[in-house]
């Protein structure tokens, strides 16, 4: 394995894989919220 220079990683990969976590974190609460909104609305 090689050495591991503090400082010297790229943050490109880290900041996209992060938006696309907060990306899929607000798909799925807009999902939940339209699903509540339905049982609320047709009462089922």
């Amino acid at each position: 394995m090689s050495e591991h220079v503090h400082g010297s990683m790229s943050t490109y990969d880290h900041e996209k894989t992060y938006k696309g976590f907060i990306k899929l974190g607000k798909v799925t609460a807009g999902i939940v919220i339209a699903i509540l909104v339905f049982l609320a609305i047709f009462n089922t």
